[in-house]
């Protein structure tokens, strides 16, 4: 009997301890099987560290620091990201005791955003000059992109037309421009699953080609031919001299 007793008293030793050392985080909106929590821009999540009274925590974002005020760090801590922005997306929030950080439970935002497409944009270039057109295409989840010409996709296999993307911007390329084969309207079209259709249209308008003159070189040799006048007008006041004296 004496030994089942030790036993029950050592187990509740065992789960009293537990309890003292943990921490956990409930959250508006609530937490994903996964540990992340999903949100839209500028809406405001709320985050809640719960443990026993006596317990003090902290708050970490992505390793950094929370400065709390002195009310907010024993027994449920607060924490609110508002408003939620693009930078918080894939950020990490973290809750553990102070003094041990062992002792700690995290949760990852997962920040769901549309492509900034809207609007329209107004573009002359010289004939034979290049062309570049661009839209940033950041989204979560990623988007579909596409260029159109003038209401009709846009035939890559033309010469000269060069799209190109590294997951934020995408942007469409002419190296020399032809009026007859690049002037128009384009759109930059984005599709979502979330958010549908976003886009941007850029009016192109090709003038004729100006003849530019080499300014630098105009000027060293303006320079040049100034400074030749000096010397030999130097010289020669200093042959009229000596044929004075």
């Amino acid at each position: 009997m004496e030994l089942i007793l030790k036993a029950v008293s050592l187990h509740l030793l065992l789960y009293c301890a537990s309890q003292a050392l943990d921490v956990k985080i409930d959250s508006q909106p609530e937490v994903g099987a996964e540990g992340s929590i999903w949100a839209q821009l500028d809406e405001t999540v709320s985050l809640n560290c719960v443990t026993l009274p006596e317990n003090e925590v902290e708050w970490r974002r992505n390793g950094a620091l929370v400065q709390l005020l002195d009310g907010n760090r024993k027994g449920r801590s607060s924490l609110c990201v508002s408003p939620v922005i693009r930078e918080d997306a894939d950020a990490t929030f973290s809750c553990q005791l102070r003094g041990d950080a062992s002792v700690n439970a995290s949760i990852t935002l997962n920040v769901t955003y549309a492509p900034m497409l809207s609007g329209t944009e107004n573009v002359t270039v010289e004939e034979d000059a290049e062309l570049l057109l661009q839209c940033d295409a950041r989204a979560n989840p990623p988007v579909s992109v596409s260029w159109q010409q003038d209401g009709d996709p846009l035939d890559l296999s033309i010469r000269g037309f060069i799209v190109t993307s590294d997951g934020i911007t995408t942007q469409l390329r002419v190296r020399r421009v032809e009026r007859e084969r690049h002037q128009g309207t384009y759109e930059c079209v984005t599709v979502s699953t979330i958010y549908g259709k976003r886009s941007r249209l850029f009016h192109v308008e090709v003038t004729d080609k100006t003849i530019k003159f080499p300014l630098m070189p105009i000027i060293a040799g303006g320079v040049v031919v100034c400074l030749t006048a000096l010397l030999a007008v130097v010289s020669r006041w200093n042959r009229i001299v000596k044929c004075c004296k």
